[in-house]
């Protein structure tokens, strides 16, 4: 018996719809606690922001599909090679922005649309531009379908901005290019802000701008990965990535922290400190993390690029110490090393892990050998407790092409 195309679509469409087929009340439980438990904790304060990321339906942005995992804190595919940010660094993002009733803003992004519906309820009008034509286009109808009547689309260009409609108070990207585009430097207002992520593909810094007679004045304010603006942009870069030989950089922690103790090269810290002494294995710095609620994010991430065609074989390793590290909210949550694979659509192919370490132990190495799958594209090294309570301290971490 066949069944015609459209009607299985709408079947399949179904199930994963049941997969995720919580009701309003769970759904306003499971936001709150990303807020409560990933945001707040991670240093947003700004009350509107905080409000908006409540209300927000971030799984409406999303595929049905992924709709199980919106309101976890983590950057997911949505198609076309593009992922919708983690909901931390949307905040962050937004509340650096400093939104104000009368601002308009220009928002550029990839193609979910979550970023310009975070925004709408906090500024008097959002003209938000989506490079990739397909997701830009789900993403108008998915804006209008929930009213979000302040918020206007553009299919187009990013680095072009949006010129019939400048100046603007202030100026949001999204999507990582090399540096800021001139174009919207020029279609921002004298004394507007700027933020944006830039530098090389897998290792950029977020900055705050404000733009004072033409030029722009700059404010580091933490390491951050996103994706390219566009394929052609990618291509453009002047510091191109080895996918054949992968790295990691500052893996002995030694460069200078950010005045803030970020940590360059690594990303999306929480509950980092950057310690020194002659107890260090290798130079004079480590990194130490403690946690005392089970549960609670305490961990760094650093990406990097690997080309499943060049690289057979991978070994990882850390040198780490532990003091009191106990089981969190479910067995694996333990102090460990992790890296997780992606394909060119930045679909996850699994993870691996070196560890888990319990208890109090002295400085070791944890190390690890894994196949790479040919379709391998990006790697993400995560280390940190990992949701365990306790302490635990890492040191030269390393990756090296083995095959």
């Amino acid at each position: 018996m066949k069944i015609h195309f459209q009607l299985l679509v709408l079947i399949l469409l179904s199930l994963a719809a049941a997969a995720f087929a919580q009701t309003p009340a769970q759904i306003e439980q499971a936001r709150n606690h990303l807020v409560d438990e990933h945001i707040v904790t991670g240093g947003v304060k700004n009350k509107r922001v905080l409000d908006s990321m409540r209300t927000t339906p971030r799984h409406e942005f999303m595929a049905i599909n992924y709709r199980s995992r919106a309101y976890l804190d983590m950057a997911l595919a949505i198609g076309d090679k593009q992922t919708i940010s983690s909901p931390f660094i949307v905040a962050y993002m937004t509340e650096s922005l400093d939104p104000q009733p009368t601002d308009k803003v220009l928002e550029i992004g990839t193609g979910s649309g979550y970023q310009a519906a975070v925004l709408s309820p906090l500024v008097k009008d959002v003209y938000t531009i989506e490079i990739v034509e397909t997701l830009g286009l789900r993403a108008e109808r998915t804006l209008k379908r929930l009213k979000y009547n302040n918020i206007h689309v553009k299919i187009g260009d990013g680095y072009k901005g949006w010129p019939e409609h400048a100046p603007f108070d202030k100026i949001i990207v999204t999507c990582s290019p090399e540096k800021a585009p001139d174009a919207l430097v020029e279609q921002l207002k004298e004394g507007g802000l700027l933020v944006i992520p830039v530098g090389e593909r897998y290792q950029q810094t977020l900055y705050l701008h404000k733009k004072k007679e033409g030029k722009l004045e700059s404010v580091a304010l933490l390491p951050t990965l996103f994706v390219p603006m566009t394929g052609a942009a990618e291509q453009q870069r002047v510091v191109k990535p080895d996918s054949a030989n992968p790295q990691i950089m500052n893996g002995d922690f030694e460069e200078p922290a950010f005045p803030n103790g970020a940590q360059p090269g690594w990303y999306y810290e929480r509950q980092v400190e950057w310690t020194a002494g002659k107890d260090a294995p290798t130079g004079e710095h480590y990194v130490k993390f403690r946690n005392t609620e089970p549960g609670v994010p305490a961990h760094l991430m650093q990406g990097f690029a690997i080309d499943g065609r060049k690289v057979g074989e991978l070994e990882f390793s850390a040198k780490l110490r532990t003091k009191d590290a106990a089981v969190g909210e479910h067995k694996d949550a333990l102090p460990a090393v992790v890296i997780s694979l992606y394909d060119e659509e930045r679909r996850e192919l699994g993870h691996w892990v070196a560890g888990p370490v319990r208890g109090t132990t002295d400085w070791h190495e944890q190390s690890k050998r894994i196949q790479i799958p040919q379709t391998t594209r990006e790697g993400i090294v995560r280390i940190g407790l990992f949701g365990a309570v306790g302490e635990a301290a890492f040191d030269s971490v390393k990756i090296k092409k083995t095959k």
